[in-house]
């Protein structure tokens, strides 16, 4: 009984995939780091309610995806074993039933909201505070889900540059000041850039399970050459306009925290320009340093205020 209730627990934590929580989280803690750093004052009252609002959000997402993509996750789950790919591969492999991430990402929805609520009304946080947080949601838990599923109109991973990119860190800066600095826009950029990356790299592993479900996504309709091509593009774009934002106001010792990240970025480049993406065991690695990339970026914008 011990056991299987160990296995339980184990299943339900890999189902909510905790490290992939960091790509939202790093971007909130960065405005709300940057709005104290501006302003000389934050409430840790927000602050603990704004994260939990974002990670009930991410989970929504992650399960409603568990759910809907499931039928593409048996397959993946065929061919290849990728960690950043193919969903949890919990529901696949029979441990918990697949209604159960369907009434979950339902349930984190609901509290997320009542938690959005507490923040505009009760704590006074601004009255953009429910429309800040409904960006994120909606996209989050319609990217999977039907019938709208952002995933197949070849435009999702747009929305999720906007969602982990600029939106956590504008939401946190606002509902500690009540105002989104100018400053925000500009640090959003190379972190909204590095993010999309990620899903689209993430795309290149279940590029076959994906075509056969009829999932079409942005990699299904370009194909891997057009999306290798894409992905450069935006690499490119994320270490330049990391490397300018000096000129924007922010430090420029967040150049010299930047430069590890720029160069793995730069090697992912090389391999992806080398077609190594064809090769699953290598390809693993470059989805590993991808996100390596995305949590640097915050943490070099982080590190430079400190």
């Amino acid at each position: 009984m011990q056991n299987s209730n160990i296995d339980k627990i184990k299943a339900w934590i890999g189902l909510s995939r905790p490290p992939f929580h960091t790509v939202g989280i790093l971007p909130f803690m960065l405005g709300t780091f940057l709005a104290y750093k501006i302003n000389s004052t934050i409430s840790i009252e927000v602050f603990i309610l704004g994260v939990s609002g974002v990670i009930l959000i991410m989970l929504s997402t992650y399960h409603s995806g568990e759910y809907f993509d499931y039928e593409g996750d048996i397959i993946s789950n065929r061919l290849h074993k990728n960690l950043f790919s193919g969903g949890s591969r919990v529901l696949p492999a029979g441990k918990i039933s697949p209604l159960v991430p369907l009434w979950t990402s339902i349930i984190t929805l609901i509290i997320a909201g009542i938690i959005g609520i507490i923040l505009q009304f009760v704590l006074k946080t601004g009255p953009y505070t429910l429309v800040l947080g409904f960006l994120g949601a909606f996209p989050g838990f319609f990217y999977s889900t039907k019938p709208i599923r952002l995933v197949r109109c070849g435009f999702g991973e747009i929305f999720i540059g906007f969602c982990y990119g600029w939106l956590p860190v504008a939401s946190a800066y606002y509902i500690q000041t009540g105002t989104i600095h100018p400053l925000v826009h500009w640090l959003a950029l190379p972190i909204g850039f590095s993010i999309f990356n990620v899903i689209l790299l993430n795309e290149f592993p279940d590029y076959e399970a994906d075509k056969a479900t009829d999932k079409k996504n942005l990699l299904y309709r370009l194909g891997k050459q057009k999306g290798m091509t894409l992905y450069v593009v935006f690499s490119l774009l994320t270490s330049l306009t990391m490397l300018i934002s000096p000129f924007w106001g922010i430090p420029f010792k967040v150049v010299y925290f930047y430069l590890p990240f720029l160069i793995i970025s730069l090697f992912i480049i090389v391999m992806m320009l080398r077609a190594k993406y064809e090769n699953r065991k290598i390809l693993e690695i470059l989805c590993g340093l991808n996100i390596a990339v995305n949590l640097g970026t915050s943490l070099a914008y982080i590190m430079a205020y400190l």
